[in-house]
Formats: C-alpha cells, sequence, structure tokens
C-alpha cells in the first residue's frame, strides 16, 4: 500500500485537463504529492465531461480512461514524488477499476466529490456526492477493499452538508486522507481535525499562495496543504514550498503509524 506521509507536505492539485504527468513533472522541485486528473470514467460522467468541453472547459477525454490512467503514471515512475489520481464517476464498478491501476503503480487515488459543475452534478458525481454520504462512502469502501491508498475531495459550504460528520464517515469507510477545499472557512480544517482520528491525513486547499496562507491551515492543524490555479507558477511554488519547509517540521513532531504508514505532523495540543 503506497504511503501518503509525503515530504515535503505540498501537494498540486488536480486541473482537469491541465494536470498530467508532465504538469507533475514540472512541480516536483517544489512538492511532495502530486494528484493528476481529474478524469470521468464511466459513460455518465464521460458526458457530463464532454458538454463541459462544448462550453471551452478543458477535459481529459481519452478513448480508454484507465490506459490513460496507468500511461501517466508510468510517466512518473522515477519523479521525486508521490503521485495520485482524482476520478469522477456515477457508478460504483468504474472506482474500483481505477483504483487497482493506482494500486498497482503505487500511487494513490482521490474520488472527485468536489466538482460543483452543472453538468457534473445532474450525472450524479462531483459534488453530488457529497450529498450523498452512504454512496460517497460506497465508493471508498469499493476502492480500499483493492488494496489502493484511496481518498476524497471535498469541499466545504456546501448546504445540508456536516464536513466533518462526513469525513468522519469517510474514515470509518477505509479513506486515509480528505483533501478538503475550504473556499471562505478556512477553520472547517480544524472542525475535519477535530472530528477525525490521528491517523485520517488532511490536506487543506484554497487559497494557498503565500507564507501566511500555509501558517493559517497549519495552525488549524492541516497535515499538509496543496496549490491548485497557480500550480504551474513557479513563484508561486517557491514562495509556498518555503513557508511549509518552516512550518511542517516533520523531523521534530512527526508520529508514524507502523500499521498504516501514514505519518501526522498535528500541532500537539
Amino acid at each position: 500500500m503506497t504511503e501518503l506521509a509525503f515530504t515535503p507536505r505540498l501537494a498540486l492539485s488536480s486541473l482537469s485537463g491541465e494536470s498530467d504527468a508532465e504538469w507533475a513533472r514540472a512541480g516536483s522541485d517544489y512538492a511532495g504529492a502530486a494528484v493528476l486528473g481529474g478524469i470521468a470514467l464511466d459513460s455518465r460522467s464521460r458526458e457530463a465531461a464532454r458538454k463541459l468541453v462544448e462550453r471551452e472547459r478543458t477535459e481529459f477525454l481519452p478513448d480508454d480512461p484507465l490506459a490513460f490512467i496507468d500511461r501517466q503514471l508510468a510517466a512518473l515512475e522515477d519523479a521525486p514524488l508521490t503521485a495520485g489520481f482524482n476520478v469522477r464517476s456515477a457508478t460504483v464498478d468504474p472506482i474500483a477499476e481505477a483504483a487497482a491501476v493506482c494500486r498497482d503503480r503505487e500511487a494513490f487515488l482521490e474520488i472527485n466529490a468536489h466538482c460543483r459543475q452543472a453538468e457534473l452534478c445532474a450525472a450524479g458525481c462531483g459534488e453530488t456526492l457529497l450529498q450523498d454520504g452512504p454512496r460517497l462512502c460506497e465508493y471508498v469502501e469499493a476502492a480500499t477493499e483493492t488494496g489502493a491508498t484511496v481518498g476524497v475531495k471535498v469541499r466545504a459550504e456546501v448546504p445540508g452538508v456536516d464536513l466533518p460528520d462526513l469525513a468522519r464517515a469517510l474514515e470509518d469507510a477505509g479513506a486515509r486522507y480528505v483533501h478538503v477545499d475550504a473556499m471562505d472557512s478556512e477553520g472547517v480544517i480544524a472542525d475535519v481535525v477535530g472530528a477525525t482520528g490521528s491517523d485520517l491525513f488532511v490536506i487543506a486547499n484554497n487559497g494557498v499562495r503565500d507564507a501566511e496562507t500555509v501558517r493559517e491551515y497549519r495552525a488549524h492543524g492541516a497535515d499538509a496543504v496543496s496549490v491548485g490555479r497557480p500550480s504551474d507558477d513557479p513563484d508561486v511554488l517557491e514562495r509556498v514550498r518555503a513557508a511549509v519547509d518552516r512550518e511542517f517540521d516533520t523531523d521534530a513532531d512527526s508520529g508514524s503509524d507502523s500499521q498504516t504508514g501514514v505519518e501526522s505532523t498535528r500541532p500537539q495540543p
């Protein structure tokens, strides 16, 4: 099983249609992990992705999504970072199939419960999954059963969704991490950390651009931070990497769980 405890504690967050192996390599001087994708797996999510392309959004739409995942991860076998793939599906079986590909490439799988485009939500994937916790947990369980390291990309400020409660349910279902887009509610990171066990790795996302944002998310208990849109901007990555090196002193305060392989760097109370 792939260890998620990457160093430095900076991840590159997926950007649909842009985050491929070449993108990950370009950021590998700064980041310890990269999430490729997102990619639509089943017929409903792929049709939604085609509709997004029609309105000039970028999307990965290869003929064979699983083969594409495999090729992209193979291209990163010698890269100095931990790789993962963000996937979308309106049905559970393709999630397990993608998880098996990630497992075989020693990569992690990230289930997309984050994208809020109307086309994806109408298809039953993306943010819609946040409002259907049992189905999302079913996805996690199916992926985890393959032996893959599994996480979920989630979003704060979704009506009717108690994110800390959902994170706890995802942890119980076998998720090894949650990747939280905090939106304008940075304190939700502390709420998620407080509601879950120390073995659930929490990656904080949204607005990570400089030392101030890294310090804030670290103070809320995040185990790592991620950079999204500016992930191809060396100036931003250099600033964030320097802040991560200062704020996430993994040698001084990390604790390792020999069973899960996940290290926690959360500040001690």
